[in-house]
């Protein structure tokens, strides 16, 4: 598979935008640890196969077990995880698919429950911003880095 497209090439103005966004999600105080795995759960419903490998390897190096790595996919289903963190993967999992349906009160309710308004507001910008990274790295193929052994198993 090769790259279409380098949209931080091709439209820098709008991308210098979506980078300033993310620097605010990523300095808005919600917990590091979270947001790796909110940001890797949308990226696999979202099929990113880019960001799955950014979120999945900087979850490890800042201390993430590989098991929860793993498990993100399967997070209903493992006793790895929290209440709070269940809370925003329900969430991340209902506005990453808003085509399925409406946003229920008991979904609003679920997730208010383990997160006050203001850390609502900025889960909810992160959910939306690692949607527009799977949204630009998905169409136009952006690549993973792949490490050597990696690259000599695919031949």
């Amino acid at each position: 598979m090769q790259p279409r497209l380098d949209y931080f090439k091709a439209s820098p103005d709008i991308m210098r935008a979506v980078y300033a966004l993310n620097v605010a999600v990523e300095h808005s105080g919600l917990d590091r640890g979270l947001l790796h795995l909110v940001k890797l759960r949308a990226s696999q419903i979202n099929g990113c196969s880019y960001c799955v490998e950014m979120h999945s390897r900087e979850a490890r190096q800042d201390g993430e077990s590989e098991s929860r790595v793993h498990l993100v996919a399967a997070w209903r289903e493992s006793p790895l995880f929290t209440e709070r963190e269940r809370a925003a993967f329900a969430w991340t999992e209902k506005l990453t698919r808003l085509a399925d349906g409406p946003v229920e009160d008991a979904d609003y309710e679920a997730v208010r429950a383990h997160f006050s308004e203001d850390e609502l507001v900025k889960l909810t910008v992160a959910i939306s911003m690692i949607n527009t990274w799977n949204r630009l790295a998905v169409p136009f193929r952006s690549i993973h880095p792949v490490a050597e052994e990696a690259r000599a198993a695919a031949r």
